[in-house]
């Protein structure tokens, strides 16, 4: 029997699963952060995976990441370095290294560093942890491949099959390293694998094994480690991706307006996991409708809104240029529309799989004419959710469409989320039209709010046309006036302007912060372990995060010009710090801007904003 490890008590730690795209790392990173939610610890997750479809094998190119940061409490980032790194090759570790800690734990799959793996992976020795000036101590060399041919010898399956298991061993050794309860990992695969039921126990079997093999031999570790959840809130949770959270939020705005809800979509890396999701949910009214291109899923969200849906059309930065004329027919229309932008890596094509907030412009402005919509931005996987909530609730009451951005990050990123009742859900009134006015009814007649009414078309009485043409504020008909265009174009101007949107909130050192840290969206979780890193290091400062971009709140001006040092920092070269800097005026602040198509790295952030405290 082996002897019983010491178990040390963590507060946090940081998991990188590497290996080739076909490896699946993604699901073994997934199930070990789905378990870790599941027992209530904080997570905040980030997969980083290749463009190609797949890349050759064992391929320096080919090579797909998967990073999950565990703490007790809240986690507000994935983490700038690993604690533990898992290498399923030697393309893995070649490139992956440089994302571990220096004292990092390296699991490797001994199986795949022979020659020829060596050789596609650039290394010019055998050796190859000395070229990397890795210590052997801290690495645990695994045959994994021989132990999983082992342990599936007489499953039945061909050999291609037992491969696809290998990263089932890796995920039981890391739970073995974590303590973690396989049976929570047994409910997971079996739920996933509801269909192909020996598929599931055949999976379950290997991660026993990799947990055993742990257990067993120590793995060359001085200890095992405990991650206890603290601050429990009594709730249902689980671990929630924001492409997920996106579509869940869709289906509540729905459910709470009393509403179809319908998605013309067309698929785009890295939006299509909404399409995806929302097609599961035909049993809550949903209509999803894979369009065959991008102009098209737009236009047929226009018309769903026309017909009375909640309509939403969701896409990425490629797709918002093809559907922004469409988008602007609901301008001028005035119908509510959820336009969602998940923004990635550009121009053109540009960095598929990688993030960046390089679309807030076309956002505000990527349209012809004077065009003014909402813009929200998303600040956490779990955050979708409640930004897309509201972005329904604002088109539906306010009759606009609505942007709201995510981005790569966000959408494939996950987080623990307690699920909501619908009853602390916010009310949803769609703006309809009045008793009042039947047999009288004119599209453009407004309240005081400057909100048009909304006709269903097939209501007795309420008979009318919309159209691309602009037509006459009174009457409805088509008008080519100017004084009436000017007077339409300054109405819808103003009603988007007078939109009620939260105050911005300010955090940390509010009253006598040395620095104001600004930012929008997906990149609060970076700055806040910014602000908090820099407060342990005697230095006074806050944060404000924007969530609602177009309407700014009313408040911005005043917390903006409040602080003697203000830095916007965003993942594109000052998109927002312009637009500030147009809404506010006399604003001129710092900035920090990094394009890489990859998050914030914190320790990045704490020196330059260091710098800017100390000149």
């Amino acid at each position: 029997m082996a002897e019983q490890l010491e178990v040390k008590e963590l507060d946090q730690v940081v998991v990188r699963f590497s290996g080739d795209s076909g490896d699946g790392m993604q699901l073994a990173g997934s199930i070990f952060s789905t378990v870790s939610a599941s027992v209530g610890n904080g997570i905040s997750t980030f997969p980083d995976y290749p463009a190609d479809i797949r890349a050759p094998q064992g391929s320096l190119t080919g090579v797909s990441g998967f990073q999950v940061h565990i703490g007790e409490g809240r986690v507000y980032t994935p983490g700038d370095l690993c604690d533990v790194l898992v290498a399923m090759n030697a393309a893995a570790l070649k490139t992956q290294y440089r994302y571990a800690k220096p004292q990092a734990t390296i699991i490797i799959d001994t199986d795949s560093f022979g020659p020829n793996d060596l050789r596609k992976a650039e290394f010019q020795t055998d050796d190859y942890l000395a070229e990397m000036n890795i210590d052997p101590d801290r690495v645990v060399a695994c045959p994994i491949t021989k132990m999983v041919k082992d342990c599936l010898a007489e499953s039945g399956l061909d050999n291609k099959a037992i491969l696809k298991c290998r990263n089932m061993f890796a995920l039981g050794l890391v739970c073995w390293l974590f303590n973690r309860d396989l049976g929570l990992v047994a409910n997971f695969l079996r739920e996933k694998f509801a269909k192909k039921p020996a598929i599931a126990e055949n999976n379950i079997k290997v991660v026993q094994a990799g947990f055993n093999y742990g257990h067993n031999v120590h793995a060359s570790v001085p200890a095992t480690y405990r991650i206890e959840s603290k601050d429990k809130v009594p709730g249902r949770y689980m671990d929630i991706t924001g492409n997920k959270a996106t579509a869940n939020g869709l289906i509540a705005a729905a459910e709470k307006a009393g509403l179809k809800l319908y998605l013309g979509s067309y698929p785009i890396t890295p939006a299509t996991d909404i399409l995806h999701e929302l097609s599961k949910h035909k049993s809550c009214g949903v209509i999803t409708v894979q369009c065959e291109d991008e102009i098209s899923g737009c236009a047929s969200a226009v018309g769903a809104a026309f017909a009375g849906a909640l309509a939403a059309t969701s896409t990425s930065g490629p797709g918002i240029c093809l559907k922004s004329e469409a988008i602007n027919l609901a301008v001028i229309d005035e119908l509510p529309l959820v336009v969602i932008d998940v923004q990635r890596g550009g121009p053109s094509t540009g960095l598929p799989t990688k993030s960046e907030q390089t679309d807030l412009l076309q956002a505000l402005y990527g349209r012809n004419g004077e065009s003014p919509m909402p813009v929200i931005a998303a600040t956490s996987p779990t955050n979708c959710f409640e930004a897309v909530y509201m972005a329904s609730k604002i088109a539906l009451e306010h009759l606009t469409p609505v942007i709201l951005l995510t981005d790569a990050f966000v959408a494939n990123g996950s987080a623990a989320w307690k699920l909501p009742t619908m009853e602390e859900l916010p009310e949803i009134h769609p703006h309809y039209v009045t008793e009042e006015q039947k047999y009288k009814y004119t599209p453009y007649v407004r309240d005081e709010k400057g909100v048009r009414y909304w006709a269903i078309p097939g209501q007795e009485g309420y008979t009318h046309i919309l159209g691309g043409l602009e037509k006459d504020g009174k009457t409805g008909a088509i008008s080519t006036n100017p004084e009436n265009h000017h007077d339409m174009v300054i109405q819808r101007y103003a009603k988007i302007a007078n939109i009620p949107v939260p105050d911005l909130e300010v955090e940390g050192d509010v009253e006598d912060a040395e620095l104001l840290i600004v930012g929008f969206g997906s990149t609060y979780g970076h700055l806040y372990s910014a602000m908090q890193e820099l407060q342990k290091k005697g230095h006074k400062v806050a944060l404000a995060q924007f969530q609602y971009i177009n309407p700014l709140p009313k408040n911005t001006s005043m917390v903006l010009k409040r602080y003697k040092k203000v830095v916007v920092a965003e993942q594109n070269l000052g998109q927002f710090r312009a637009y500030l800097r147009i809404r506010v005026n006399g604003f001129v602040p710092e900035k920090f801007n990094q394009v890489k198509g990859q998050p914030f790295v914190v320790s990045e952030l704490v020196t330059a904003f260091e710098k800017i405290i100390n000149e």
